[in-house]
């Protein structure tokens, strides 16, 4: 499983990655579109809504089941990404690349709290 040490992870299979302007950009891992199968629609969230950690903030839907993704920070989406709602399939040809949503930190530190590849990698193992 490709798990990039320049990402943190949530518990329920995100990827944050920090960006230079000080959002956060995210999506699902490859462990979670692996175990979703194809997937076939992305609902992402509105841009200029704020979220608190943990809230469900889009669905990614597969030919087996629907998958609430939740905000791994507090704070304001400031982009989607339309073109992974137009082509949902884009996420399991590369989970890393088909990004869901930024969103602008309220507490830019706390994305230290986040899982590290090594740790997501352990939580993921059978």
């Amino acid at each position: 499983m490709n798990t990039p040490a320049d990402l943190k992870y949530t518990a329920s299979h995100e990827w944050v990655r920090s960006e230079a302007d000080g959002t956060v950009t995210v999506g699902i891992t490859e462990y979670a579109q692996d175990a979703l199968g194809d997937i076939v629609f992305v609902e992402l969230p509105t841009v200029g809504k704020s979220y608190t950690a943990g809230d469900d903030t889009a669905v990614v839907e597969s030919v087996k089941a629907a998958s609430d993704i939740y905000a791994p920070l507090s704070g304001e989406i400031t982009a989607v990404n339309d073109a992974v709602a137009a082509a949902p399939e884009s996420i399991n040809t590369d989970a890393f690349a088909a990004w869901l949503f930024k969103l602008k930190p309220n507490d830019p530190e706390a994305i230290n709290g986040l899982l590290d590849a090594d740790a997501y990698g352990k939580s993921t193992e059978a």
